[in-house]
């Protein structure tokens, strides 16, 4: 609002009565010498009262705020009181007019107690993640037990069983594996979200680190009967500065999930340096001087099912899958979600495109915290 155009043909205090903000007058000792009504309704105290204090009386700190905010030509948020000590937190705006400040306020209590609610729930979600990491082998030992034992069985050490018992056995056993997967996969995650989470950055070869991610799935690509191909022909460097073991981690969680969704066929694996345009589109980190060679993009793409419309929504947000009941859909989003969160925290991003029977691709970037 330009108040020195309506100040030159009308009287400003008609125009700021009627505000939907509360208006304060000072001078420039800070001395109140007008507000609206408004502004004894958020104070909770006549015009009259207000009136004749200063500033500082009712906002903390507030003259210096004032002048701050008037050269910076921002607004600023602090706390406020009413003269008989009942707090809030408020929002102001200053011009000046001749040598008087004009001061907009507006009552942002609401909203600054969400900020601190979210403030400290993200703080407790972190807190609650370092206790699940800490407490990671005391969660999987049971299901380990269980496993172990169950196999036993299986394998006779404990004797001779039944047919009908031992197709018990092999159930309990075939769950529990499946149970300690998928607690694997949620202290993964967990330790993604936690403080425990920090990059450790080195040299090392790209092209060898996706091999070694490979020949660890090696026995169930061979299982399937899948082909892998692998393309770094347009990878400018092979040899990059990085977290080695972070992207281990990303690669082995995506690769997961191609194979999880591919019965015949094949996984491509392409490597290359994105265009800027794509870095800037995806939401990835602008290192600085930006450019092409600044990033690493790793496709992972499929020849598998393919995923629909409906299963892509939040499909690296675990969070947001709570209410389905499709077990493989929730196992899926925590192990994207792992890629996704570490890729967050190293400023990359993720993303996939899938068509349902056509396969699906997972893009990566990465940015390099050097060239080598």
């Amino acid at each position: 609002m330009n108040f020195t155009n309506i100040f030159s043909n009308i009287n400003p205090k008609e125009v700021l009565q009627y505000l939907p903000d509360a208006v304060f007058v000072i001078e420039s000792d800070g001395k109140i010498v007008w507000v609206n009504d408004k502004a004894s309704i958020i104070f909770e105290a006549k015009a009259n009262l207000l009136k004749g204090l200063y500033f500082d009386e009712v906002v903390s700190n507030g003259l210096a705020l004032a002048e701050k905010s008037y050269s910076k030509r921002n607004s600023v948020v602090t706390g406020a009181f009413t003269p008989e000590g009942k707090e809030f937190f408020i929002e102001m705006n200053v011009k000046k007019f001749v040598e008087q400040y004009f001061v907009t306020i507006r009552d942002v209590t609401a909203m600054t107690n969400v900020l601190t609610i979210a403030e400290r729930t993200g703080r407790l979600n972190k807190e609650k993640n370092v206790m699940f990491v800490k407490l990671s082998n005391e969660i999987k030992s049971p299901i380990q037990s269980i496993m172990g034992f169950s196999q036993a069985l299986i394998d006779g050490l404990g004797g001779e069983i039944t047919d009908k018992q031992n197709k018990y056995v092999k159930i309990i056993n075939k769950n529990a594996t499946e149970l300690l997967y998928f607690m694997d996969k949620f202290l993964e995650f967990a330790q993604a979200e936690s403080s425990l989470f920090s990059t450790e950055s080195q040299t090392f070869d790209l092209i060898n680190t996706i091999q070694l991610v490979l020949k660890n799935n090696e026995n169930i690509i061979n299982d399937k009967n899948l082909t892998i191909n692998i393309d770094f022909e347009n990878l400018s460097k092979k040899t990059i500065y990085s977290d080695e073991s972070a992207i281990k981690r990303i690669l082995q969680n995506i690769l997961e999930t191609s194979i999880k969704l591919t019965d015949v066929g094949s996984i491509t694996i392409k490597a290359d340096n994105p265009e800027m345009e794509i870095v800037e589109k995806c939401g990835a980190k602008i290192v600085s001087p930006a450019e092409s060679q600044s990033y690493i993009r790793i496709a992972i793409s499929d020849t598998g099912m393919g995923l629909a419309e409906s299963e892509l929504e939040g499909i690296f947000e675990p969070y947001t899958q709570l209410d389905k009941s499709n077990k493989k859909t929730i196992v899926r989003s925590i192990t994207l979600g792992i890629a996704y969160t570490i890729l967050k925290r190293m400023g990359g991003a993720i993303w996939v495109e899938s068509e349902v029977m056509k396969g699906s691709t997972f893009y990566i970037i990465i940015p390099l915290e050097k060239e080598i």
